[in-house]
Order: structure tokens, then sequence, then C-alpha cells
């Protein structure tokens, strides 16, 4: 689907406790968004920059109690280095931490405050339980670190093994766990510690597609339940779109997109989105009705424009032909297939030409135009199946 009209723009310890009180200085060089966010009351106020030798991070994150952001990228883009600074693995080389009004960390005041003292819980990609300990002691582990008795860690531990539907698996250990059950006491354990940030790796990756469903639900209901904010990195756009209040989409290191999900999914503004949510996207200039790519190639739509614009469709608003159709249709292309795959009951056929795109068609379509790589045809997409927003 790319295009040269696209756009391109021991086992570790898993919980952290709280720690000391600093005091809180707002530092300079705020991105404004941030600042307004902050001032609205977020809970989580942060611009996380971090250099590496080949990549370099510059990322500002606002949310309000309450709220599920997801973080959302191709792989290299950054989220998990995020994750990370968020957490406090991996020290800001420039920016500031905050949250709930409390600074963690300022490179330019050297505070950085160590993982162990933050108010955060993770959840790591593999979950990370301890294999020795029941799930029971697992989920007591970070109450315990707390400094709270065992006896008092324990019963708070078994509290939240109920809440996840897991006190008949509170003596079993992780080995003999399934992967839902497993997710599902990693879960407890980061939440046993009481964060005032949650943030969560990849928490469904390692679980196989029906699991993943029914996981995915329950773990739905648990971060509508968590007061405090929650952070989930994420490559997978149905789990992000089913568990996030807001997305932020990173690529090369920064913020190409945020918004909802379902603004988002309407309104993407790069290649990468438009795939994720199954829609073929371009960019040209506006005059009323009528986008012009780049390249000179025209595209009609039912929204009147005027300057830089998006034009987005889904490949289920294609038609195919094998010659060229008897209409009046004004968004009618030549085109070449070059592959053809199962999407679900349709089948997918990659287009070249005039306008790259993908369209789909039913196995029966495929058969009656005798469709295959190097098969020339026209396509044709109505204008009203078409939506254009400014660029």
């Amino acid at each position: 689907m790319n295009s040269p009209h696209r756009t391109s723009p021991t086992a570790p310890d898993t919980t952290t406790t709280p720690g000391t009180t600093t005091p809180d200085t707002a530092p300079g060089g705020t991105p404004p968004a941030v600042t307004a966010a902050a001032t609205a009351g977020a809970a989580l106020d942060a611009r996380l920059r971090v250099d590496r030798a080949a990549f370099a991070l510059d990322l500002s994150l606002a949310a309000a109690p309450g709220e599920v952001v997801a973080l959302l990228g191709p792989n290299g883009a950054g989220k998990s280095t995020a994750l990370r600074a968020l957490a406090g693995l991996l020290p800001l080389t420039g920016g500031h931490l905050r949250l709930d009004g409390r600074v963690l960390e300022d490179p330019a005041r050297r505070l950085h405050t160590p993982a162990e003292q933050r108010p955060v819980g993770v959840v790591f990609q593999d979950y990370l339980l301890f294999p020795h300990l029941s799930a029971l002691d697992n989920v007591a582990f970070g109450p315990r670190c707390q400094g709270r008795p065992r006896r008092e860690a324990r019963a708070e531990a078994a509290a939240w093994l109920e809440r996840m539907g897991l006190a008949e698996y509170a003596s079993v250990r992780p080995g003999r766990l399934s992967g839902g059950q497993a997710q599902r006491v990693a879960l407890a354990r980061a939440l046993a510690v009481r964060p005032r940030l949650l943030l969560l790796d990849e928490p469904l990756a390692a679980l196989d597609a029906r699991t993943r469903l029914d996981v995915r639900a329950q773990l739905r209901r648990h971060l509508a339940d968590f007061e405090a904010v929650a952070v989930l990195v994420t490559h997978d756009p149905l789990d992000a779109m089913v568990l996030a209040d807001r997305l932020v989409v990173i690529e090369d290191g920064h913020e190409v997109q945020s918004g909802s999900p379902a603004e988002v999914a309407r309104r993407p503004r790069t290649d990468y989105i438009a795939r994720l949510v199954g829609l073929n996207l371009y960019r040209g200039r506006a005059e009323g009705t009528r986008v012009t790519l780049p390249d000179g190639t025209v595209l009609t739509t039912a929204e009147e424009l005027s300057g830089p614009a998006f034009v987005a469709f889904p490949p289920s608003a294609v038609t195919l032909y094998r010659e060229r159709p008897q209409s009046s249709a004004r968004n009618l292309w030549q085109a070449e297939v070059t592959g053809l795959d199962l999407h679900g009951d349709q089948v997918r056929a990659e287009l070249s030409g005039a306008l790259p795109m993908a369209a789909d068609l039913t196995p029966a379509a495929v058969a009656e135009l005798g469709l295959a790589p190097g098969t020339a045809v026209w396509a044709s997409v109505k204008a009203t199946q078409t939506h254009a927003y400014p660029a």
C-alpha cells in the first residue's frame, strides 16, 4: 500500500513503591499543550526526552486521573523507551516528569527518583512472575516491599486474586498457570501497590487469539475501575481501540497524531495509521471537491475544502472492472493487481498504477474477474464513499 502520494511524516521486581516527596518546580521548556493539560488538572504531566546513540525520543504526555492512554506505533518508534522512562528504568536526558503534582524527574535540576521509589506499577509483556512463589505471594510481594506486615500483605493479595477471579489459584505457582491466568496475576501484582501510574507493556501479546479475546474484555473492566493514570504500550490497533480512552501515535520518537480512538480511526494522518485502521490515504491540495495529488492525479470528494487536505476511503469502497466501465464515475483509474491475500472473509487486492490502493472483494468476485498478480483492471471509487479533511 505504499505510494508516492501517501504521507510520510533473581527475578526482577515488577512493582515500585512510593518514595519521599520532592518539591514541585515547573521546569522550563514545557510544550504549550502539556502546560495547558497540567493546568487543567492532569495527574500525569511529562516531557520525555531521551537521547541514545542512534535514536532520540521527544514526547509530551498528559493524562487525567482515571484516563487510559495507549502509545501506538511501529517497531522502533519509541513506545518501550517511553514506558521505561516513565517507570524510571531509563533516565531522561531532558524534559520532566510530574505525577499528581510531584516532580519525579527533572534533568535540569539533576533530579531522578529511582524506579523503586516511584508510585508506579508495571505489567511487563512476559509478566516476569517469580517462578518460585505462589500466585498469592507474587501479588503480596509489592505490599511487602512497601513495609506492610506479611499477614496484611497476603490478605490484600488474596483480595486482589478474588477480584481477578483467581482465588482458587492462590497456592499455584506461575508454571502451572495458563497465559490468561498469569496475565491477571501480573496485573494484580501491579495494582496491589496502589500505584498512581500503571504501565502495561504489550499486556496481551503473549496470549493466543481465543484467550486474548477473553482477557482483553476482563482487562478493560479492571482499567475502567482504576482511578489513577494507565499508560498502555501496544502495536495492536484492536487492543488500543478497546482498552484506551485516548491514543497517542508515535513514529520515529515523536507524536504524529493523538485523539480518541474514533477520531484517530476516522482521520488518520500517516500511512502507518491508515494501514492500522484499514484505509487508503492520500494527501494533496483541495479546491472545492477536487483534491490534486503531487503528481497531478485528481480525487473527487463529497466534501468541499480549500488548501492542504487528506482523502481517505476504505478498501471496500473500491470497485474493480476488467474493462473500462461505461459510467460517469469521476474517480476512475487504470491499475494492475500486484498481490492477493485473504483478509477475513474477503480477498484484499493490492493495486499499483496512477493511484496505488487496496481493494476488498469477495472470493466469488475474484474468480469472476479472473484476478491474479499482473492482471490489468480499472478501479472506481464513488465520491460519496471518500472522506476529505484538512491536512
